[in-house]
């Protein structure tokens, strides 16, 4: 059927116009969630690093002298690549969780989920921001502990491997959170009795070698656990447990909660009225 004069072709309406990934949406919303973070650097960057700052300053002054070496390691090089990757994991977490959450509870999550993008493109353009948050909030960590302690990279894929999958991870759950919370109380839950015990009792402030059998037993369940134990592999050359387990656990907690989250929101759980 020809068109006469002034008359203009438009695509069916539901008809994807940008082929099987929309690149420029997905990239577009990926700004748009770290401009967010950005915008607060005090809040969502400084804060934290000072915070960890005065844990690495609190260890290295009460017990830093006192505590013997771990594995002929110093106690304050051991331990900050633990509160590096804390830090990381923890505000990779509150950034996919509390965008999500104040999107629903000021009623503009339409704003994320009417634009034309698919489930798996808000996936991933939502967890690759909290991934950038957690990422510069390590990075500048470490810089700020570098007048302090001495570290060394001696494995610099472990360190690559697990900031990225340990952000990654956390992004991802903090994306769960989030779709599950509908209101500020249900996310502190999530926090205070998931996130916050995960992170300290896994091995972030001491060896697991020197916990009593049954707590040995139980760490070595903790998905955290090998996230730190294999990012301060990376630094000190030595793992409490196995490194290829914790690469394997990584890649398959990963692939579980990205599938998950995946299917929530093309289900639209708790994300459409």
């Amino acid at each position: 059927m020809s068109l006469s004069s002034g008359e203009r072709a438009f695509p069916e309406v539901g008809v994807r116009r940008f082929g099987s990934v929309n690149w420029l949406g997905t990239w577009t919303l990926y700004l748009k969630e770290v401009r967010r973070f950005w915008k607060v650097l005090t809040q969502t960057i400084v804060a934290p690093v000072i915070t960890t700052l005065l844990y690495l300053a609190i260890f290295a002054l009460s017990v830093g002298s006192l505590r013997p070496a771990v594995h002929g390691v110093p106690f304050v090089v051991f331990l900050a690549p633990g509160l590096i990757m804390m830090t990381m994991i923890q505000n990779a977490f509150a950034n996919t969780s509390s965008s999500l959450l104040i999107s629903k509870v000021q009623g503009n999550i339409v704003d994320i989920l009417m634009p034309p993008l698919s489930p798996g493109e808000l996936n991933f353009g939502i967890a690759l921001a909290g991934v950038t948050r957690g990422l510069v909030v390590g990075a500048v960590t470490a810089v700020g502990m570098a007048p302090f302690v001495t570290m060394s990279i001696v494995h610099l894929w472990a360190v690559v491997f697990f900031a990225v999958g340990a952000s990654l991870m956390l992004s991802l759950l903090g994306m769960l959170g989030g779709i599950w919370s509908e209101k500020f109380d249900h996310l502190q839950a999530v926090t205070n009795f998931i996130v916050l015990p995960l992170t300290f009792l896994s091995g972030t402030f001491y060896s697991v070698d020197q916990l009593p059998a049954f707590a040995h037993r139980i760490t070595h369940w903790n998905p955290v656990f090998y996230l730190i134990d294999g990012f301060r592999y990376g630094f000190t050359g030595h793992a409490d447990g196995s490194i290829q387990t914790g690469v394997i656990l990584t890649v398959a907690v990963n692939a579980v909660l990205w599938i998950v989250s995946d299917r929530l929101f093309r289900k639209g759980y708790r994300l459409k009225g």
